[in-house]
């Protein structure tokens, strides 16, 4: 039995498991993982250290060193950089690709633990392992105009952490700002000191008088009880009663001696909402976890949870926003593919019934192939729901020239079943000449290779289900379904068109020769103007904005600035709202008090797109805030930089000299680029800590006063800060109680001399008299690669591809004196990862022409055909860099994936022409096959590609949400096809013929 009969005897069966196959696809499309990304294991690992307040040139050697050497040592490290502060580092630990980035997370912090004991004291770490899942996915503000900061802060902590924190699937929910309550203890120095009392009689007098404490078991007859020694303090009234001090005269309580009230923790993070202050809730997701599922029941749960009179909750963050627009893109593509493939095949076929065939057999394509990805563990996300919009076009394209071949072969007599038969080959091998170039990018390595994985193993699997259903669904349905009637042969409008411009041709194939040659030289001229990016990019109805006031601002004066900011933000018309964090940022970094981030929302639908919205609010902020320096990006684009720790296009890397050095190459470089077209958003790389004073305690004035080097210090240590007595419990939370001097949070400079210290002995002396104080401007953090010193000057690229401007750069980088000797420089950022994705995207390319070869000489077992054929997909790549030079669009690397998918398209298109000319040609002359075969497939390859561009257009034009992270790709497969089109039906015959003279060379 051959096919034909197998599938007409079987033919209930088949259609029984097509559709149990379809109907365990859409219960997958409910199990499947949803997320924004795909899942994705970053070979990046970061560890924060923590090491309190301290000079940053020692914390670099006592905190940060020892911590390199130990994270360098660990296996498949390749690169480790750092960024220290005062008193505190980041570390950004690579590993390369293809790691087990669970294991080799564990080896570091397993390094880190082996040295601790030889970090200064009270040394603490994190190590994270960077993932989509370390940011959060959705965040909300709390706000108010009459409750406190603490009241806010106790709300989302004690009330909404606890009711969000049983949602399966939910990781944790940090709460960021407010205020934390505290019993504030502001001592009067003076009438301590008259009673010969210290800071610590204060503070051991509160600790020893707060205790709860298991003094022995009691039996008694049968019973056995626990005693318990129960001092507990509760309330600020109680602070104030305690005894400090007694004798037969009385006692003296803290009361007297100190103020005692509710106030809050020392903040340096500044927190707001709408230019208000805020509490901000993020929320974080576990690894493969349904985001929009999850954002469904945060949602639902909030909505029903009783909020206190003005009180505000607003949700200023939703990444389940995106990849329900990406759904919902992929819905529309769906359903418009499905209407136009029903409309093209009406026209060409005049069959109502038809219409019916690609409607039932396209969903059940996609359902299947969501099967696959349910098999495959893989997820719905920006990547997968993008290549499933993608595909729709494609997939039309095997139903229509199936139907297209039966409709022709069943009109001259044949039967359904038979003619599919005859038309399995060129089917076969055409799908085949499609799915082959996604093979290589499956192999993908990098940032590139995580997307371009999801997308290919997507359309991938899309396309084999098309194939398969078209090659056997396909002809059931049409034989049960359809009635094909006989139509008289006669030529339409375009078979006339056709055959009057390919006899033309045919006739002066000089004319193909100088098409050719225009469409090199186009193509050449294109290539040469387009510009080249790397990461498409996507309206993602908001953006991330960074702002920096003047090294050592102070949390309050950068605040003061912000709030200009807020202001203009505010009144914008297009800006719904907006969160920030001063002192702070999104990615949790480190970050100074004159550094910090806004991420505004914006409306839907929005009036200017997010890009020239972003433009506009920096020409603002420049004009009205002068002195803030401003970085803009999008949500996206900030975190793909955050998790690659490659945040900026341009990043030129100096090292090979001393810090002061580096930092004066670093300023002289950041000026030079400023002067190069398309550079904007340039920093230096030197980040000043800010201010600092120095107090220099002389060991022999404190031993002539009674008191070590030690003892001072944390007698100013206690003056400037406070210490932390004890902590009062409440039903649901600690309070700390915090000891102070009054007037600490107001020393001044001029005065910080003055600060009272108390010897053993009970006498006060001013800080001068025991010590000297210089101030110390312009403090940078340090940043090293490799253990060695480093300074990154980086930038943004505005107007301008990422090639041509980094050509200029090098220019004047590499010209003869202008580094010292022994400094060098590497180019880092985006634009690293750029060529690198671009390399592996040429080998992809490359290895894509090589496969498609080699299938095609299995298929015809001839050199020239394949070569031919080639030639002709190659000349259409011309038309993609042509489509990206007019729109405007980057060269990226989506751009780059259409380019590759093209040559499988035009191959496809090809097969379906050359087979025609080869079953042809051994029953008729030469000329008369090639004719009858450039007619024949006319109509089919005029409908597959009218199916497919149709299909591709929302795509094109970026309709739906996150639709813009595959608008390179439908741009280069639509102008791709545009060229093709004419290629196959007209310049291939005409190569065809001028290769093959006579008949007998063609059997």
């Amino acid at each position: 039995m051959n096919f034909a009969g197998f599938v007409e005897h079987h033919a209930r069966s088949i259609v029984a498991v097509a559709l149990l196959l379809a109907l365990a696809g859409a219960v997958a499309v409910f199990d499947l993982p949803v997320g924004l990304f795909p899942e994705v294991s970053f070979p990046r690992v970061s560890v924060s250290l923590d090491a309190g307040d301290r000079p940053a040139d020692e914390t670099a050697l006592e905190l940060t060193a020892p911590v390199e050497r130990a994270v360098r040592a660990v296996p498949g490290v390749r690169n480790v950089q750092s960024e220290t502060g005062r008193g505190s580092a980041e570390l950004s630990i690579d590993f390369g690709w293809g790691r087990d980035m669970v294991a080799e997370t564990l080896l570091v912090d397993q390094a880190i633990a082996q040295i601790s004991g030889n970090l200064p004291a009270g040394a603490t770490y994190i190590v994270r392992r960077m993932d989509p899942t370390v940011y959060p996915f959705m965040s909300y503000a709390l706000s108010s105009d009459h409750e406190s900061l603490i009241g806010l802060r106790d709300l989302a902590t004690l009330k909404i952490v606890p009711l969000l924190s049983g949602i399966t699937g939910l990781a944790k929910v940090e709460v960021q700002g407010g205020e934390n309550e505290e019993i504030e203890v502001t001592v009067d120095p003076r009438r301590l000191a008259a009673l010969g009392l210290g800071l610590n009689d204060v503070v051991s007098a509160i600790g020893n008088a707060n205790r709860l404490q298991a003094v022995g078991r009691v039996e008694d007859r049968d019973r056995l009880y626990l005693a318990l020694a129960d001092n507990s303090i509760h309330a600020s009234a109680e602070v104030a009663a305690i005894v400090l001090k007694g004798d037969r005269g009385g006692v003296v309580r803290l009361g007297a001696v100190a103020d005692v009230r509710t106030g809050s923790a020392p903040q340096y993070i500044g927190i707001g909402e709408d230019g208000k202050p805020a509490v901000l809730l993020n929320l974080y997701i576990q690894p493969e976890a349904n985001v929009v599922e999850i954002a469904k029941e945060v949602r639902a749960k909030l909505a029903g949870f009783a909020l206190p009179r003005d009180v505000r909750l607003v949700n200023w963050w939703d990444q389940s926003v995106l990849v329900n627009g990406s759904a919902s893109a992929v819905r529309d593509a769906v359903g418009l593919g499905l209407v136009l493939a029903g409309l093209v095949l009406f026209a060409f076929l005049r069959q109502g019934r038809v219409t019916l065939v690609p409607l039932l057999v396209v969903p059940m394509v996609l359902a299947i192939a969501v099967l696959v990805l349910d098999l495959l563990g893989m997820s719905f996300n920006i990547m997968t729901l993008g290549g499933i919009a993608a595909s729709v076009g494609l997939i039309i394209d095997d139903v229509i020239v199936m139907i297209e071949h039966i409709a022709r072969r069943t009109a001259k007599g044949a039967l359904v079943f038979p003619a599919a038969h005859e038309f399995l080959k060129p089917l076969t091998f055409s799908s085949l000449a499609t799915l082959i170039v996604f093979v290589p990018l499956i192999f993908l390595d990098g940032i590139t290779g995580a997307f371009a994985k999801a997308l290919a193993i997507t359309m991938g699997a899309a396309l084999l289900v098309s194939y398969l259903l078209a090659a056997i669904l396909v002809p059931i349905l049409v034989r049960f379904g359809v009635q094909f009637k006989p139509h008289q042969e006669k030529d339409s409008w375009l078979e006339r068109g056709h055959h009057a411009l390919l006899s033309q041709v045919m006739r002066r194939p000089v004319w193909l020769a100088l098409a050719a040659a225009v469409i090199i030289a186009v193509g050449v001229t294109a290539y040469m103007k387009v510009p080249t990016g790397f990461m498409p990019v996507v309206d993602e109805g908001g953006f991330v904005m960074d702002f920096y006031t003047k090294p050592g601002t102070s949390l309050a004066e950068t605040n003061r600035e912000e709030a200009q900011i807020d202001a203009i933000l505010h009144a914008e018309p297009d800006i719904l709202t907006f969160s920030r964090r001063t002192g702070g940022s999104l990615s949790g970094d480190l970050v100074e008090p004159n550094h910090g981030d806004i991420f505004a929302l914006l409306k839907t639908p929005h009036r200017l797109s997010t890009q020239a919205l972003m433009d506009k609010v920096m020409d603002e902020i420049q004009t009205q805030v002068p002195g803030v320096d401003l970085e803009f990006a999008q949500r996206m684009e900030d975190l793909i930089g955050d998790l690659t720790a490659v945040p900026e296009p341009i990043e030129i890397k100096l090292s090979g000299a001393e810090n002061q050095n580096l930092i004066a190459a670093a300023n002289k470089v950041a000026d030079s680029i400023g002067k190069v077209a398309g550079v904007t958003e340039i920093e230096n790389g030197v980040v000043i800590a800010g201010d600092g004073v120095r107090i220099h305690v002389d060991a022999a004035k404190a031993a002539i006063e009674g008191m070590s080097v030690a003892d001072v210090t944390q007698e100013v240590d206690a003056s400037l800060e406070g210490t932390i007595a004890t902590t009062l419990p409440r039903t649901d939370k600690t309070v700390g109680v915090r000891v102070k001097v009054a007037g600490a949070r107001t020393q001044r400079l001029d005065t910080l001399g003055g600060i009272a210290i108390r010897a053993p002995d009970g006498h006060l002396f001013p800080l001068s008299r025991v010590a000297s104080l210089e101030v110390v401007t312009g403090q940078p953090e340090l940043t090293r690669e490799n253990l060695e010193p480093m300074v990154a000057v980086t930038a943004r690229i505005e107007g301008r591809g990422y090639s041509a401007t980094v050509a200029d750069l090098r220019k004047t980088l590499d010209a003869p004196g202008y580094l010292p000797n022994g400094m060098r420089y590497e180019l880092g950022g985006l634009y690293q990862q750029q060529q690198i994705a671009f390399a592996g995207l040429v080998r992809v390319f490359l290895a894509a022409l090589a496969a498609e070869l080699v299938l095609l000489l299995f298929l015809y077992e001839r050199f020239w055909w394949p070569v031919l054929i080639m030639s002709v997909s190659l000349l259409s790549s011309a038309g993609v860099f042509l489509a990206l030079w007019i729109t405007g669009v980057d060269l990226n690397i989506t751009a780059l994936i259409g380019l590759t998918m093209i040559l499988g398209i035009g191959t496809e298109m090809a097969i379906f022409l050359v087979s025609e000319f080869q079953a042809l040609a051994e029953s008729m002359d030469f000329e008369e096959a090639l004719a009858e075969a450039s007619r024949n497939r006319l109509r089919p390859i005029t409908m597959t590609t009218l199916a497919a561009l149709l299909t591709l257009m929302p795509l094109a034009f970026a309709i739906g949400q996150g639709a813009g992270m595959l608008q390179p790709l439908a741009i280069a497969i639509i102008a791709g096809l545009l060229l093709q089109y004419p290629l196959v039906l007209l310049g291939l015959p005409v190569m065809l013929r001028l290769v093959e003279r006579g008949r007998n060379n063609v059997l």
